[in-house]
Parts: C-alpha cells; sequence; structure tokens
C-alpha cells in the first residue's frame, strides 16, 4: 500500500479515537467500515445524482413499479440513492441527525440497502446516538474525500482492505473464521495461477473466478489483482458466498468500492443455498471453516447425495462433524468442462482430509473419486501458526482437471513446513508469517514441480516429491485364521451358562442346569466326540443349544478346527486381522510373503476386501534422527543435578 493510501486509511481508522470507552477495540469496524462505505458511495453517486432524482420523480409520477433497471442506468452504476438528502446534509442539523441518516440510507438500492442492513449499521446509529457520538463521528467521515476524481477504486480496494485487515487483527478471537492472512492468500493464489501466465496475458480475456466462503473477500480480490496486474486489460469476473452476514456485507461493500458487481456476492449457505447455481469458472480459491458440522443442513446434503453425480455430493459423504471435504466437492462440481476449457481450484484444509476414514468410509470414497478422476495436482505443506485463529498445521490442495498429458495420473507435494519466519507481536494463533522470498521460493519449486512430473530426469527439489495417483491406493483385506476349540464342562462354564440370555428365559431352567452340573468335568477335542457326551440333555430349543455350545466351546490354539456344513473353516474373530495392501500388489502374493510365514493357517476372505485412499503427507516426508548418545544423555543429567544441589545449597544455608 503506498504511503496516500495508508494516509488515508490511518484518518478513516482514527475514528476511533471517538468511540474509545463506549466501543470496544473489536466493535470499531461496525461502525467505522459501513460508514466508509456509506461516504464512498455518496461521492461516487454524486456526479448524477440530481439525474437519478429527475428520473426518479418522472417514474413514481408515471406510476411505474420497477424502477430499479432504469435509476441504475441513469447513475451509470449498479447501485442508486433517491434521497433527498446526501451524507453531508444528513448531519447539517444536529439534533436530526439520526432521523436523516437512516432516510438517506433508506434511499439507496435494494442491493446496497441489504449490505447496511448485513452490518447492523442501523443498530449503531442507536448506540451512536444514546452515547452522543452520532454527530462527531458522521461529521468526521464527511471531512473525507473519496470522489473517484481523488481516490480511485483501485485505490479504494487497498484503502478498504487495509480498514479490513485492522478489524480483523484486532477481532483476532474470530477473525480466522473470516480473514485469512494477506500472504498465505498471496502463496495460495500464486501456485493456483502461475502455471497460467503464459496464458493470462492473452489480450481480451474473460476469467471467472468463484470462493464458496469467501469471508470479506480477500481470496477474490488478491486473485483479481493478480491477473489484472499481468494484463490490465482482462475482464476478471467475480463471484462469491458467504454465510456470515457482517463480512457477506464487508464483501459486497469492497466490491461495490471497487466498481466491481456487488449482486455476484451471494448470501447464504453454499450447500442448501447454492447462490451461483449452474455458474461454472475458471478458477476457484477458497478457505472453509476447519472442522465445522454439517448437522444444520444434513437432510438437504443427504437428499443431494442419494441422487449421485446428478448431484454434487455424489463421491460421498464426510463424518458429520467436519464439512471440508463436501467445499470441494461442491467447487469440483462448478468446474467447467475440459473441452470448453477445464478449471483449476485451490483449497485450505488441516490434515484430517488427508487420511481420516478408513477404507470405505466417505472420506476415503471421497479421496479415492478425486484421485481416480485424475484432478488431484497437487498438494502444499504450510508451516504451523499461520492463521489467526488456528495453530494447527494446514495444506492447499491443488485441483485440476486440464492437467497436461504428461503430468496425467501424476501427483505433487510439496513440503513448506520449514518456510517461516518468526512475527514481532503475536496476532490471537499467529506466530508465523511467510515473507515476499518464501513465497517466491514456494511459487517456484511447486512450478518446477509441475516439470519434474513431465520429466523424471529434471532435478529434483529436496523439498517436493511426484507420485503416482494409485501410490495413494491401498487394498483393506480381511485375513482370517480358523476358529480352534475344545470342549469342556466346569463350574465357570456351567455358570455362563446360567447367564446366556436364552437359558434365562428357559422354561426348564433349572434342569438343564443340574444335567449341565452332572457333567462337570467332562472334556472333548473333538466336536463330535463332545456331542455324544451332551447326548443325555435331550432335545433343545435352537437358541438354547446354541448357548451351550457357546458356554462350553473353549478357544484352543491346540485345538480343533471348526468348519461350516461345506467342511470350510470357520474364522475366529478374535484372531482376525485386516491388512492395507498397496493398490498395484496382488493380495494374494502380500499375504504369502508377509503373513503366511508367521501363520501358515491364514486366509483372505475376499468378500470383505475394500479400496481405500490415504495421502500420508508427512509419512513421505519424515527424516530419521539418530537418538544422543547415551553418555551425552547422562552427562547432561548430572551437570543439572549439580545445578539442583548447589541451588538448594543456597535455599538452606
Amino acid at each position: 500500500m503506498s504511503t496516500k493510501h495508508q494516509e488515508l486509511a490511518n484518518f478513516i481508522w482514527s475514528v476511533a479515537d471517538l468511540l474509545r470507552g463506549d466501543y470496544k477495540q473489536s466493535e470499531y469496524g461496525r461502525v467505522i467500515l459501513p460508514l466508509t462505505v456509506l461516504r464512498r458511495l455518496d461521492c461516487v453517486l454524486e456526479p448524477t445524482k440530481d439525474a437519478v432524482l429527475a428520473r426518479y420523480q418522472q417514474l413514481k409520477d408515471a406510476g411505474v413499479q420497477n424502477m430499479e433497471p432504469v435509476l441504475r442506468r441513469a447513475a451509470g452504476l449498479p447501485f442508486y440513492n433517491t434521497s433527498k438528502l446526501s451524507f453531508k446534509t444528513s448531519f447539517g442539523d444536529h439534533d436530526q441527525v439520526a432521523v436523516n441518516l437512516r432516510a438517506y440510507i433508506g434511499g439507496f438500492s435494494p442491493g446496497a440497502v441489504d449490505v447496511l442492513d448485513k452490518y447492523g449499521f442501523d443498530t449503531q446509529i442507536s448506540r451512536l446516538a444514546e452515547a452522543g457520538l452520532l454527530y462527531q463521528v458522521v461529521a468526521k467521515f464527511g471531512e473525507v474525500d473519496l470522489h473517484p476524481d481523488v481516490v480511485s477504486n483501485h485505490q479504494m480496494g487497498y484503502v478498504f482492505e487495509d480498514l479490513i485487515r485492522r478489524f480483523s487483527e484486532i477481532s483476532n478471537e474470530t477473525a480466522g473464521e473470516h480473514f485469512t492472512p494477506r500472504e498465505v492468500i498471496k502463496l495460495m493464489v500464486n501456485l493456483l495461477l502461475a502455471p497460467d501466465e503464459d496464458d493470462l496475458v492473452t489480450p481480451g480475456i474473460v476469467r471467472k473466478i468463484y470462493d464458496p466462503a469467501c469471508g470479506t473477500g480477500g481470496m477474490l480480490s488478491e486473485a483479481q489483482d493478480h491477473i489484472q496486474e499481468h494484463n490490465p486489460h482482462a475482464t476478471v469476473e467475480v463471484y462469491g458466498q458467504e454465510l456470515n452476514g457482517e463480512t457477506y456485507a464487508i464483501c459486497r461493500s469492497d466490491m461495490m468500492l471497487k466498481g466491481g458487481d456487488p449482486t455476484k456476492i451471494a448470501y447464504g449457505n453454499s450447500f442448501s443455498q447454492d447462490g451461483h447455481e449452474g455458474e461454472r469458472f475458471d478458477y476457484m480459491l477458497a478457505n472453509p471453516p476447519f472442522g465445522v458440522e454439517w448437522k444444520k443442513v444434513e437432510n438437504y446434503i443427504k437428499a443431494e447425495a442419494a441422487r449421485g453425480h446428478a448431484g454434487r455430493f455424489g463421491a460421498g459423504l464426510p463424518r458429520i462433524n467436519d464439512g471440508s471435504l463436501l467445499f470441494l466437492q461442491h467447487m469440483v462440481s462448478k468446474m467447467k468442462r475440459p473441452e470448453d476449457g477445464g478449471s483449476r481450484l485451490a483449497i485450505v484444509f488441516n490434515g484430517s482430509p488427508l487420511f481420516t476414514g478408513a477404507a470405505g468410509s466417505g472420506e476415503s470414497e471421497i479421496r479415492r473419486w478425486i484421485l481416480e478422476n485424475d484432478l488431484l495436482e497437487g498438494i502444499v505443506a504450510l508451516p504451523d501458526q499461520l492463521f489467526y485463529n488456528t495453530g494447527i498445521s494446514t495444506y492447499f490442495w491443488i485441483l485440476s482437471n486440464r492437467k497436461d498429458p504428461a503430468r496425467a495420473r501424476k501427483v505433487v507435494l510439496l513440503d513448506g513446513r520449514d518456510y517461516w519466519t518468526k512475527m514481532r507481536k503475536s496476532l490471537g494463533d499467529k506466530r508465523k508469517m511467510l515473507t515476499d522470498e518464501h513465497i517466491a521460493e514456494l511459487t517456484r519449486a511447486y512450478v518446477d514441480a509441475l516439470s519434474i512430473a513431465d520429466d523424471p530426469e529434471h532435478p529434483q527439489h529436496a523439498k517436493v516429491k511426484v507420485f503416482k495417483t494409485t501410490d495413494f491406493g491401498y487394498q483393506r483385506i480381511t485375513v482370517e485364521r480358523p476358529l480352534r476349540l475344545r470342549f469342556e464342562v466346569t463350574e465357570e462354564t456351567v455358570a455362563l451358562l446360567a447367564e446366556a440370555k436364552a437359558v434365562l428365559k428357559y422354561a426348564e431352567r433349572e434342569s438343564l442346569l443340574a444335567a449341565t452340573k452332572s457333567l462337570i468335568g467332562t472334556s472333548s477335542a473333538t466336536r463330535a466326540e463332545f456331542a455324544m457326551k451332551l447326548n443325555g440333555l435331550g432335545k433343545l430349543p435352537a437358541a438354547v443349544e446354541k448357548a451351550v455350545w457357546e458356554a462350553f466351546s473353549v478357544s484352543d490354539p491346540e485345538g480343533e478346527v471348526q468348519t461350516d456344513r461345506k467342511g470350510k473353516p470357520l474364522p475366529d474373530s478374535d484372531l482376525r486381522d485386516n491388512e492395507n495392501v498397496p493398490l498395484d500388489e496382488d493380495i494374494h502374493a502380500y499375504l504369502k510373503r508377509e503373513v503366511l510365514p508367521h501363520v501358515p493357517d491364514a486366509w483372505i476372505d475376499e468378500t470383505k476386501a475394500k479400496i481405500g485412499y490415504e495421502i500420508p503427507f508427512t509419512r513421505h516426508f519424515y527424516l530419521y534422527g539418530s537418538p544422543r548418545p547415551l553418555t551425552e544423555i547422562d552427562a547432561e543429567i548430572n551437570a543439572l543435578e549439580a545445578e539442583i544441589r548447589a541451588l538448594l545449597g543456597q535455599v538452606t544455608s
């Protein structure tokens, strides 16, 4: 931001001096941001104000109902104001500021009014008036000239973004839900757009960008700026959706102040109220909330998932307490078809989507769908403590449905966890930041990594690895071992029989227990032999007979192998085990090599085999560090003990 922009932002933020005492620091933005929007809109509308009022009167006299399209044309903007008041005249009468300000706001077109409503600004008018501050605050904003001839749309965008940043940072206990650190956004946008830089300079290009959890709109702004820096003549249309009313208002305001189309920022839940249904985009990026449950929209999502791939969630549903992978599926559904140019998207995740969920689970099935359809281009691991409201490690997932043929079925992993510098002052959980040098190096490493995917002989970056998509797949096999039993009647097994549910309900329970007690000490190594010894119990109901066998059967590694009616061994559920076999390996060869040398009687139950996918990022970049020598550890312990003895000596002397 230039000195001029900074000075303007500083002046606007100086209004906070008036609010101190009546407002908490974290509440300053509730006054400063909407008033900045009001002042800017007033300045922008000033040249056409008289023409709009005249046209409004004509339409009103003619009884026209739908005036909005006509008045927009008269204003030459996507918004207008039909009040005879202006921002400055609204505080001309010291005693009528609240009344006049509300009347002036009421004259705005519906979209602008909606933004101010989402800010909850009417509440702030009342609060400022009760504190005796309304006139002073509004008058202070009246001193700022935000006319487009003085402050361009681009400059206004910088000013507003600086105000948003300040508001978010002093509210850092919740900022991470709505505001992503600027340097993180810059890296994300670089990774998303850098591979396409040659295409972005094409004269007259039109690109559509979308963020389904856009917060204050920082990602959309950075992506738009990135493209227009490379190609000032490019047309960049930005679309977004936001659930939180206040941040929706901030984002939509930002679009209005930059001269963009604010109607492309939708309000509501992207899952249940898709504000851009049917739209497809060139680029998408998002930082959805981590670990947020989707129970409130569960019925809607499950109904859509039941439609399979005719809906957005056909790949699978993650567990109810984390909707991250739902956002990803939502974004994939909005990719352009490859024949129409395709799309690229980037999304911020924590570690959970990499590996949570066993084979066959919703998460594993979503990963499987993404990898088997060759949509995953790369994953970049970021340092921890980068975000305002969480210190955990995070990852960029980058997807594309228009990979170059040489990169087909390959995935790049880039370990960027060591690229950070410590902040001089922490902001919430944010204690680390990325410098411009870090961003540049990680961007180069990622773009080079795509070349590695093209050319296996290309020298590899130390923090980069390239994998086949199938490297992340595995077969989850169930290894069974035969059920081996011996049979005996003891006081313990009779007591076990007495508590069996079927026996407790049996009318002749007492006589049955008496008969079994007479058999105490009876045992047999085979089922057939023991069955003959139980003949004295007579004909029993099936459930009771089953309870008898369960009570008197004892697991024994040396016992008889139990079989079904076809002579096949029955499995012992207590000895059952599961193994993950690489996708490209024969499961029977794996069994022969890894299992049978230890348990020769094992077999695979192929009816239970499942395909799973996980991305164990940390495992692929793990570096073994040998433990320190014991002599070194002993010496350190001895030194500490000596220090403790010396300190104790000072206390007791």
